[in-house]
């Protein structure tokens, strides 16, 4: 079974490689980014992506949003995210994708059984989905409150919008400039999920968004 594994921290990967090799899979790359990454897909059309999430050069979310485009553009590539955190912004898109098969996604610190973590690659590989349940709580709070999403100050300036102050209102109210409070409405709009449309005031979206979360 062929794997491409992706992760930055160099002891790790080399640690990975390792005992994969031991329960006879075949680490054809090894990389440790995200463009790494899809250049070792493409160069060694792999059985299974085994990926951390935050890697250079950001740190953030980059391996997420490499397995996305993965499956994106190779749905039945079997795609494993490893990590020590759960993403929202992008897991539930991994999940989702081509119906859930061939997809799992493992926190680091709770795999305490060897056999039973690679049992999980083949599992994946063989058509399954393997998701820790910390990540399904953790998806499942989030989608039933979006506004967990936001930061306290993101939650005091969206709770001005629904008292409907404007931007410098609220600049004059939190003592800070105008660009500052046009930020942080751009934060909470993505994060609410909110995209630019024609026939929506994003505004409102945002405050019907709050009203719901503290109703």
């Amino acid at each position: 079974m062929r794997v491409v594994l992706a992760e930055d921290e160099v002891l790790l990967r080399e640690g990975l490689g390792g005992l994969l090799a031991r329960f006879g899979f075949e680490v054809v790359a090894a990389v440790g980014d995200a463009e790494g990454l899809h250049a070792a897909v493409r160069e060694r059309d792999p059985d299974l992506v085994l990926t951390d999430i935050r890697m250079p050069p950001g740190h953030s979310d980059e391996g997420l949003r490499a397995a996305v485009e993965l499956r994106r553009t190779r749905p039945e590539l079997p795609v494993v995210v490893l990590s020590q955190y759960v993403e929202h912004r992008h897991a539930a898109e991994l999940l989702d994708s081509a119906e859930g098969r061939r997809v799992g996604y493992l926190l680091k610190d709770r795999v305490v059984d060897v056999e039973e973590f690679v049992g999980t690659l083949r599992q994946v590989v063989g058509g399954g989905t393997a998701v820790d349940p910390q990540v399904v709580r953790q998806l499942l709070r989030r989608r039933a409150d979006p506004l967990a999403r936001l930061s306290a100050r993101e939650r005091e300036v969206l709770s001005l919008i629904a008292e409907g102050h404007s931007n410098a209102s609220i600049a004059r109210r939190l003592v800070v400039s105008d660009a500052a409070v046009g930020k942080h409405v751009g934060s909470i709009l993505a994060k609410l999920d909110l995209p630019p449309t024609d026939d929506a005031n994003r505004r409102v979206l945002a405050v019907l968004a709050f009203l719901r979360g503290n109703g």
